[in-house]
C-alpha cells in the first residue's frame, strides 16, 4: 500500500487512539511488524497546545519509522493551521479524525460529528489539504447512525477533495464500540472509489485479519483495541496472512521483556508519577484473563517504578 510517496512495508496499521497510542505504544507496535502507527488524536484549538498532553503528542523526537499525526477540530482554518504546524515539527502524514465517538469531541461537532455535515467536510479537506505538502488522510465511521450511513458519500468527497487514504471503521458514530463492527459498508467504500481503503474495527486474530481483507477487499487494515497488552499481533497476523499458519503463542520470557521495556518507555515519557498510572492501565491489558485478576489488582496499589518493576519481575520468575 502507497500513501503519497510512502511506500509501506506491509498491509497493517496502528490504529490512533487517546491515551493508548503514545509514542512508546507505537514504537512498540512498529517493532512487532507494523508498517504504520499513527499518532493520538491532536486538537486543532492552538489554546492547547501549551498543555503538557499536547506538547507530548507534538513531539516527533525519537520516532521510529514514518511519522502520521492525527488532527481533529471543526473550524477549516485551524485544522490547515495544526496540519501546517505538526508538519513544521516532522509530520511526514497529516490524518484527520471524523471517526471519533467520544461526546466531548462530537459536543464541538469534530470527530464523527461531522459526518453529518458533508458541506463543512469538503470544507475542512480541501482546506488541509490545499495548506501542506504532505499526503493528508482521513479516518471516518460508516455515518452518523445506522439509519444514516452516508460512508460512501463522504470517501467520494474524500477522494475528490485529495485525500490520499481513508480509514473506516465498521460502526457508526451512536454504535460507539458495542455490538459488532459491520463490514459491508467498508466493502462498499472499496468498491466505489480509487485510493487505498483501510478496514478497521473487530480485528483481533489472525483469522479475522485474514477475512477482513478478503471480504472487503481493503488495501490494509488497522487495528486499534486489538493491539492492547497485545503489540505482537501485527507479527502474528503478518506470519498468517504469508504462510497460512499461526505462530506459536509468545514466550513468557519474551513478555516479560516487552512488558518491562513498555514500562521503562512509559516512565521515561511521562515522569514517574503519571508514568506509574499509565502503567497500570497497560498492564491491566498485558494481564487480561480471570486467572490475573489479583495480580492486576496488586499492581494496580503499587505507588513508584521500582515496586512496579520489581513485583512484574517476581511475578515473571514465578511463572518461570
Amino acid at each position: 500500500m502507497q500513501i503519497g510517496p510512502y511506500l509501506l512495508s506491509n498491509q497493517l496499521i496502528v490504529a490512533p487512539m487517546a491515551g493508548v497510542t503514545d509514542q512508546a505504544f507505537r514504537n512498540l507496535c512498529l517493532r512487532y511488524g507494523a508498517a504504520l502507527a499513527v499518532s493520538e488524536m491532536l486538537s486543532s484549538n492552538p489554546d492547547v497546545w501549551d498543555t503538557e498532553k499536547s506538547r507530548q503528542r507534538m513531539m516527533h523526537s525519537g520516532e521510529e519509522g514514518i511519522r502520521s499525526v492525527q488532527i481533529a477540530g471543526a473550524d477549516p482554518e485551524l485544522m490547515a493551521n495544526a496540519a501546517q504546524v505538526n508538519v513544521e515539527q516532522g509530520a511526514h502524514i497529516i490524518d484527520i479524525n471524523m471517526g471519533c465517538p467520544a461526546k466531548k469531541v462530537n459536543k464541538k461537532l469534530a470527530g464523527s460529528a461531522l459526518m453529518q455535515n458533508p458541506a463543512l467536510v469538503k470544507d475542512i479537506l480541501q482546506a488541509v489539504v490545499g495548506a501542506v505538502d504532505v499526503p493528508v488522510t482521513l479516518k471516518i465511521r460508516t455515518g452518523w447512525d445506522p439509519e444514516n450511513r452516508n460512508g460512501i458519500q463522504i470517501a467520494q468527497l474524500a477522494q475528490d477533495c485529495g485525500i490520499q487514504s481513508l480509514a473506516v471503521h465498521g460502526r457508526t458514530r451512536q454504535c460507539m464500540y458495542k455490538g459488532f463492527a459491520e463490514y459491508d459498508t467498508i466493502k462498499a467504500i472499496k468498491q466505489n472509489i480509487s485510493i487505498p481503503v483501510v478496514a478497521n474495527g473487530d480485528i483481533d486474530s489472525p483469522e479475522k485479519a485474514k477475512f477482513v481483507l478478503d471480504y472487503t477487499g481493503a488495501d490494509a487494515l488497522m487495528i486499534g483495541r486489538g493491539a492492547q497488552g497485545r503489540p505482537w499481533i501485527f507479527k502474528e497476523i503478518q506470519h498468517y496472512l504469508e504462510t497460512g499458519n499461526k505462530l506459536s503463542p509468545i514466550k513468557t520470557q519474551e513478555q516479560r521483556t516487552v512488558m518491562l521495556e513498555h514500562l521503562n518507555k512509559l516512565y521515561d515519557l511521562y515522569g514517574e508519577f503519571k508514568g506509574v498510572r499509565f502503567a497500570r492501565k497497560h498492564v491491566g491489558w498485558y494481564l487480561n484473563n480471570e486467572e490475573q485478576r489479583s495480580v492486576r489488582a496488586e499492581f494496580n496499589r503499587l505507588e513508584s517504578a521500582a515496586q512496579q518493576h520489581s513485583f512484574l519481575e517476581c511475578y515473571f520468575d514465578e511463572l518461570v
